[in-house]
């Protein structure tokens, strides 16, 4: 019954949070290092700083409110007393508020001196509470014929049977009584909360929890029984309310001699139902049982001023929530939380003047049941995971009860007050929300993650046994991109079309001439990978050392991936500096080119008016992590270094070890000179790609069916909200005389592979000779690579060639007229058609492998792709990547 709820839970809750002193899931406090912070502690390294930080504010403020109902039932006991010898100050409500209000500023004062204080202080009120609970027990075989018409007979089966079954009233339920008993278990992480405190906490709190569940497990279900069978619900107290005739008694009162049913109306101020300090009237002397009750509550008052602000220290230490890092300041040798103390003082203070002891304890009930779920959760999570570093020493546990537990603990809050519950949990869900938000720089090996890795491992394995079908293929790119701040636009584009679609890896080609640095490429892979998060582009970085860049794709289109999650498409940048370099290198590039289409991949290559590189400019922040902040006050600029242009500048930012670009911090003072206006250019076309498009149109030039992969890089790019005002306008090849019958043919291609366009182009003079002088204008650039076989000796010729297999012959040269006079005219019609568009994406032209030289390639390229917008160069490797099905 409700009144014996509030006596027993004042007495001995304590018994708990004494003793015990410590006790959540014994199995995570065996495995885990704990520190300072108890509950949090556990939750945040468990299950990571998102469900950490939620649960850590309500259980914190959970514990402040908590000091508030001790107190109040201190206060509730005293004002009792009072009332009893008429001794009242004003009425008992406010009399409750004003015992209480002294009463927590004394608990302060002894919080503020100091864990020995706190610790001293529980000790006495232990030996205390130890005294009323003997106290009463040895009542309970006293009896006395003045206790009777209070309702105590002593131990009466009778008693105990009618006792046993429910009687609730004034609307009360199981639930609403559980609601107002609950916080009694409360006092099990008091403990714990204060583990930063505790010479061994891995030890100690698993021992001290279990005794401390045994001790005043047994102590409840006694005093449960005791009082269940020694005194009856209602009584009257009235010496005169007694029967003889025995014989047709139907309450276990009457079968002992009195008569209560006139409590049936109510009114009686006596028994189980009644009286809240029945326990008082049982006991051998009824003053211990007051000072049992002083003791019960101020110690689970003091022990919950002190847990919440270690708790919320411990939260506001890790900055997760950075407006309330002014309460981490700890101070004195045990660092203790004074700013805490008065915040949890504040908030106890606030809810003692409610005053209302069943009003209080239900609030707290619902945050207490949150943390608890999460605790029991993070067992299960734990042990769900696998992780190799779960290796609790306390074996005794099952992951399944630990669930159990959790989900029960979800459900007595709702059944408790569903509407609080649902406070609660929205709470919870908006803490959580805000902190996966802000993504605090923190790294726990939380559970969370071990589980990640776990599904990311099964489902993987799960897809390599499924064979790949054309529904769901996605672009997987390769990006050779050198460091991923080299080349932005190229990145930014990439990820716009693979973000949340498919996988994007960042590969950085790092040639050396000399033994590598393996320690410096794994310091480069770290903060790449930071930079890359940073940026929100979602993309792994993967660096290899080589020779040659041609040898360094060649490891990456070979070794990058895992089963599925592998790349299927290469991107590249542009060559633009090919012509002044060194020709070997134009040799790796277009072999690296055809090595992609050997191994059945795809290719993009992308190529800005400007150039992609700015490798050389970079900006004041780049690759800068988080944990390599510059010195306060310090003005610091993250720039890259080339001592030697790299002739490959396009392709990866370094030649060789003593040539590489290296991101190094150099003082803003030393870096004042003014950009150029070609580098000016370059920087604002790197970052075109960051912004929104703006209405326009992605112009798709589909010159040669590759299996679709042309058509759909433009469809999942105006997906993005980026992309989404541009519109698709298609432009095909035919003839003059069939022009309608294309564009419809087209357009109905179209509509089954469901990819919205704005119009078709027929090209009927595609086919046309391109003018007089954009054909020499390719004569003078292809005329510094050409062999000239004819002006030497053959034995030479063929010396110089084998020597430059690059160089153009005339054979060459007149075998593949009309492919090179189709790059030209292709030119000036993407320049007649498209010169507006946002950008352009066009199939690009294939060269036979040994057949046509690395330089007539490159001048092909350079002449189809030269003064346009943005443009895609793409080739699929002739596998479907379009389907007419759903």
């Amino acid at each position: 019954s409700q009144p014996y709820i509030h006596a027993s839970k004042d007495i001995f809750e304590t018994s708990q949070t004494q003793k015990e002193q410590l006790k959540p899931p014994e199995c995570l406090f065996s495995c885990k290092h704990l520190l300072s912070g108890g509950a949090y502690y556990l939750i945040s390294r468990s299950l990571g700083p998102e469900f950490g930080g939620s649960i850590g504010l309500i259980f914190a403020f959970a514990n402040a409110v908590a000091v508030a109902m001790y107190v109040v039932g201190f206060a509730e006991t005293v004002v009792e007393m009072l009332n009893d010898v008429d001794a009242l100050m004003f009425d008992e409500l406010n009399d409750i508020r004003i015992v209480g209000t002294l009463t927590v500023i004394l608990l302060l004062g002894i919080s503020v001196a100091g864990m020995e204080w706190e610790a001293k202080a529980q000790i006495v009120l232990l030996v205390i509470l130890l005294g009323a609970i003997a106290n009463f027990f040895i009542g309970t075989v006293m009896p006395s014929e003045n206790k009777k018409p209070k309702g105590y007979f002593g131990y009466q089966t009778a008693i105990l049977v009618e006792n046993f079954g429910p009687d609730f009233r004034d609307e009360e339920t199981f639930f609403s009584v559980f609601a107002i008993f609950f916080p009694a278990a409360t006092g099990i992480l008091a403990g714990a909360n204060i583990s930063g405190d505790l010479a061994d906490p891995q030890s100690a709190i698993p021992k001290g929890t279990l005794l401390a569940i045994l001790i005043t497990g047994l102590t409840y279900v006694a005093v449960a029984i005791s009082t269940g069978a020694t005194i009856v619900r209602d009584a009257t107290g009235d010496h005169n309310d007694t029967v003889v005739d025995t014989v047709n008694c139907t309450d276990a009162a009457c079968t002992l001699g009195y008569d209560f049913s006139i409590c049936e109306e109510g009114g009686c101020k006596y028994g189980l139902m009644n009286d809240f300090q029945v326990m008082s009237l049982v006991s051998a002397f009824s003053p211990l049982i007051s000072a049992g009750i002083f003791s019960a509550t101020l110690s689970s008052a003091l022990a919950s001023l002190v847990s919440a602000p270690k708790v919320f220290q411990a939260l506001c230490k890790d900055n997760i929530y950075p407006g309330l890092s002014v309460f981490a300041k700890g101070y004195g040798k045990n660092n203790e939380p004074l700013r805490g103390y008065v915040l949890t003082f504040c908030i106890g203070l606030a809810f003692i003047l409610i005053a209302e002891l069943n009003v209080i304890a239900p609030i707290i009930s619902n945050f207490f049941l949150a943390s608890y779920a999460l605790i029991n959760f993070s067992v299960f999570h734990a042990s769900l995971a696998n992780s190799p570093g779960w290796r609790p020493s306390f074996k005794y546990y099952n992951m399944w009860v630990s669930l159990a537990g959790a989900i029960l603990c979800f459900v007595v809050m709702f059944v408790i007050n569903w509407w609080a519950a649902l406070v609660t949990l929205l709470i919870v869900l908006a803490l959580y929300i805000y902190v996966s938000y802000k993504k605090p720089d923190v790294n726990w090996g939380s559970s969370t993650q071990a589980l990640i890795y776990n599904q990311a491992l099964t489902h993987s394995l799960n897809l390599t046994s499924v064979e790949e079908h054309v529904k769901n293929f996605r672009p997987q790119c390769l990006v050779l991109a050198g460091y991923p701040n080299s080349r932005p636009a190229l990145l930014q584009l990439v990820n716009s079309f693979t973000k949340n679609v498919s996988l994007m890896v960042c590969g950085h080609i790092r040639t050396v001439s000399r033994r590598p640095n393996f320690k410096e490429l794994t310091q480069d892979y770290a903060r790449c990978q930071r930079w890359l998060s940073k940026k929100r582009i979602k993309a792994f970085y993967a660096p290899v050392f080589a020779e040659n860049m041609r040898y360094g794709a060649q490891l990456l289109l070979q070794a990058v991936g895992l089963g599925r999650l592998k790349p299927n498409t290469l991107v590249m940048g542009f060559k633009n500096n090919w012509s002044d370099g060194d020709m070997r290198d134009v040799e790796n590039y277009i072999n690296i080119i055809h090595d992609a289409f050997d191994l059945q991949f795809g290719v993009v290559i992308l190529r800005l008016l400007d150039g992609l590189d700015i490798s050389h400019i970079q900006g004041p922040d780049e690759l800068l992590s988080s944990h390599e902040k510059p010195p306060v006050g310090a003005k610091d600029a993250l720039i890259s270094v080339n001592l030697v242009k790299d002739s490959d500048s396009d392709s990866c930012p370094s030649k060789s070890t003593s040539n590489q670009s290296s991101p190094l911090i150099i003082r803003a003072t030393d870096i004042k000179s003014p950009l150029s206006l070609t580098d000016q250019r370059l920087l604002e076309s790197s970052q075109q790609f960051k912004k929104k498009q703006g209405k326009g149109s992605i112009d798709v030039w589909w010159l040669f069916d590759d299996g679709g992969l042309t058509l759909l890089i433009p469809y999942l790019l105006t997906n993005r909200s980026k992309w989404g005002d541009c519109r698709i306008r298609v432009f095909i090849g035919g003839k003059i005389n069939r022009i309608d019958h294309d564009r419809r043919a087209m357009a109905t291609l179209l509509s089954k592979f469901r990819i919205d366009f704005s119009d078709i182009n027929v090209l009927g003079d595609i086919n046309t000779k391109p003018k007089k002088h954009n054909k020499l204008s390719f004569k003078e650039l292809i005329e510094p690579y050409r062999l000239k076989e004819d002006d030497m000796e053959q034995e030479a010729a063929e010396r110089l060639k084998a020597q430059e297999p690059w160089r153009i012959t005339d054979n060459e040269l007149e075998l593949y007229k009309a492919k090179t006079n189709r790059q030209i005219r292709l030119n000036e019609l993407l320049r007649e058609h498209s010169s507006s568009a946002k950008l352009i994406v066009i199939s690009m032209p294939l060269a036979r492998k040994g057949t046509v030289s690395s330089a007539l390639y490159m001048c092909w390229l350079e002449t189809l792709s030269k003064d346009l917008p943005p443009l895609l160069l793409v080739r699929g490797n002739h596998q479907s990547v379009l389907t007419f099905y759903s």
